[in-house]
């Protein structure tokens, strides 16, 4: 069922440079809330051009991390041009600080990277309806099964589903990791079959999901 916000469904746009995990976060918000828009930018200016191109949105998920961000300068000019417009911070780490300062500049709520899908779709709708979210009581069975799945991870298949999320073809992990590609696909193989995936795209999204994207 889709989300509704008074007579309309949910419109979100997505700023995070990692296509992938872009993808996956959009795959699960429109799987899970049908009818929900997304569209996805990987720079601060990409989002501003779209922006500035006249389409609404009723929240930006924006990446801490992402090229245009320079600290809060992303976000800070973003609330500048768009006042109205409901921003949520995402990062798979951030100090108090950064998130304190976010909240001041205008933040409706901060995201970590490593939420379950479920408890991310949860606080976007909650987000997009007009409350401020922070991860102060995350339900502890999510996250003790996300642990849970991600100790059985070896650590080559950690480093290989960390370079997943980023999009990263199996010759650009094997180069960055200094392995040949064969290995790399058997890494795969192995974050795919404790994932419960069939292919390396699927294993991203279910990592996502689980939030285990860093």
């Amino acid at each position: 069922m889709a989300y509704f916000l008074g007579n309309k469904t949910m419109r979100l746009l997505i700023a995070d440079d990692h296509d992938l995990l872009r993808d996956a976060l959009r795959s699960h918000f429109e799987r899970e809330a049908p009818g929900t828009f997304v569209q996805g930018v990987g720079t601060v200016s990409e989002a501003l051009k779209v922006l500035d191109d006249g389409q609404p949105f009723d929240i930006l998920l924006l990446d801490l991390r992402m090229p245009g961000m320079n600290g809060l300068n992303g976000l800070v000019r973003l609330r500048e041009r768009y006042p109205s417009l409901k921003i949520a911070l995402m990062s798979g780490e951030a100090k108090n600080e950064d998130i304190r300062l976010a909240m001041a500049h205008g933040a409706i709520g901060f995201l970590p990277k490593t939420l379950p899908g479920s408890v991310l779709l949860q606080a976007v709708q909650r987000m997009a309806g007009g409350e401020v979210f922070m991860p102060d009581n995350l339900p502890e069975s999510a996250m003790a099964d996300s642990n849970a799945l991600n100790s059985t991870f070896t650590r080559r298949e950690r480093e290989v589903l960390d370079f997943l999320l980023k999009g990263q073809s199996n010759k650009e992990i094997a180069r960055a990791l200094d392995l040949e590609e064969v290995t790399v696909k058997l890494h795969i193989r192995g974050l795919c079959r404790k994932l419960g995936a069939k292919n390396r795209t699927q294993a991203a999204m279910r990592a996502v999901e689980l939030g285990l994207a860093r």
